[in-house]
């Protein structure tokens, strides 16, 4: 390479010095607000005036779960169908894997804010307080944010029906009351300020009251009188109000809401974002969480308009093939199977040994409908989800009627009420929520009968092979031909 002319040499001296000075005020910056966050993101932010922002952080059995409902979610508020203009701030804890935090960056265009996990003082009162909440308070980090005007700060389960950027317009702190009489952190808005943020962690040193050990009982213990408070109607003039402020259920609405009736209508406010508090199993991403939870698909809708199940395929495709090949052996292999179970010598089996034999069919029975459940990934498409489980639930459930030498269509009758209870469920045009559980109960009734059948017919099968013959030979001893035997 050739030199570089002596002009061309100074200016990248002068770039490299102010790339130091940047890079060393922000970190100065990042040590007084107790925010650490990269110089080089820090250089593009903020872009607007507002911002939406979340939290994650690591320590839970479903940290994968929540990384990609954010991802959702915040490219859900910047696509066409929301729109909103306003930057998109993640505060994640500095254990967040660097992988996650690049594509939260590069690949959805979100701000990273990286800070310490906040201690809990709550965590031993009351007999310790719900794992899963035991860091809920770095949403606290929300007030640092002193770029901007307004924050909404939002947790990661909520779906976003329209542009809701009026909420820029409330006051200095702005929440909804789903319960009567404590209002919903799953929503709210704030206005950033340091002395606000140091007031908070003054009351956590004091240890502040707090119902619940997390975010949500401490901050209704910070602003007890908001139930007193007006209900914010944005002005028109868009001008930005002062004070504290009750918002419109609309800003909120609780999915149980919705199951009453299977539409939403919620008369206070605008219908602009769902939230899921409650079932934690039963979050909008989980797979199975639809058609059991019909609002599901509707989270899906936007996972699949947005980011897509790349990340999920290999694993899926791994499966499919798996089943493929337990299905083509056990049809290949289920002559020398029948035989192997019935060239035996005619002897009786004692009972103990006949009890574990029926045991462990019974046993294998209900292995082969529950481990295609638990290795599906969790946060793939209720179609695939299903599709996949039926498959997976079909080829085990041959293996064991094989190995077994049961009815194929005993051990599969669970698998034929499974596929109708996921039409009942699915049925789109329900006059409401109560009919439609009535539906499901009916049809479980209707099935009970067969699914009894099957067990009996299960352990006749069982019972009659028994006594016919052995069910395995005894090691090292000389097997003897019967005429049944011969047939193969």
């Amino acid at each position: 390479m050739g030199r570089l002319p002596p002009a061309a040499a100074w200016r990248w001296v002068l770039v490299a010095a102010a790339a130091l000075m940047v890079s060393s005020s922000s970190a100065a910056a990042a040590a007084d607000g107790g925010v650490a966050v990269a110089a080089a993101a820090e250089g593009r932010w903020p872009r607007h005036r507002h911002a939406y922002a979340a939290m994650m952080y690591m320590g839970t059995p479903r940290d994968y779960e929540f990384y990609v409902a954010v991802r959702v979610m915040m490219r859900s508020l910047a696509g066409a169908g929301v729109g909103a203009d306003a930057d998109r701030v993640l505060i994640a804890s500095s254990d967040v894997p660097a992988d996650w935090v690049r594509a939260m960056r590069e690949e959805d265009g979100m701000r990273v804010v990286l800070v310490e996990n906040m201690k809990n003082p709550y965590e031993n009162n009351l007999g310790g307080i719900n794992r899963r909440f035991k860091l809920t308070l770095n949403k606290l980090y929300a007030w640092t944010l002193v770029d901007y005007e307004r924050v909404v700060m939002i947790d990661s389960d909520n779906i976003f029906l329209q542009n809701t950027d009026e909420l820029f317009q409330c006051g200095q702190f702005c929440a909804v009351f789903i319960n009567p009489c404590y209002f919903h952190t799953g929503l709210f808005v704030l206005q950033p300020s340091m002395d606000v943020f140091k007031g908070m962690l003054h009351d956590l040193e004091i240890g502040r009251d707090n119902s619940d050990g997390a975010d949500q009982g401490f901050l209704v213990g910070c602003y007890p009188d908001l139930l007193d408070r007006p209900m914010f109607h944005p002005p028109e003039n868009g001008s930005k109000l002062n004070g504290t402020y009750r918002l419109p259920l609309g800003y909120q609405m609780d999915a149980s809401y919705y199951y009453l009736k299977l539409h939403w209508h919620v008369p206070c406010g605008p219908n602009s974002v769902i939230t899921f508090p409650s079932a934690p199993w039963f979050k909008p991403w989980y797979w199975w969480s639809w058609p059991i939870l019909p609002l599901g698909l509707s989270w899906h809708k936007q996972r699949w308009d947005d980011l897509g199940y790349a990340a999920e395929m290999p694993v899926i495709l791994m499966e499919i093939l798996m089943y493929a090949v337990i299905i083509t052996i056990t049809k290949l292999a289920k002559p020398g199977m029948t035989k192997l179970c019935y060239n035996r010598r005619p002897e009786k089996q004692n009972a103990m040994v006949q009890g574990l034999i029926k045991m462990s069919a019974i046993v294998a029975m209900l292995i082969a409908y529950t481990i295609p459940f638990f290795i599906i990934p969790r946060t793939v498409h209720p179609f695939m989800g299903w599709s996949l489980y039926l498959f997976g639930a079909f080829a085990l459930g041959m293996l064991v009627s094989n190995a077994f030498l049961l009815p194929l269509l005993a051990v599969l009758t669970p698998w034929l009420a499974i596929i109708g209870m996921f039409f009942v469920m699915a049925f789109p045009w329900y006059h409401g929520g109560i009919v439609r559980v009535l539906a499901i109960f009916g049809y479980a009734f209707c099935s009970a009968p067969f699914l009894w059948a099957s067990v009996v017919r299960v352990m006749d099968s069982l019972q009659t092979m028994l006594e016919r013959e052995p069910f395995f030979p005894r090691l090292g001893e000389p097997v003897q031909e019967t005429e049944f035997s011969k047939l193969y």
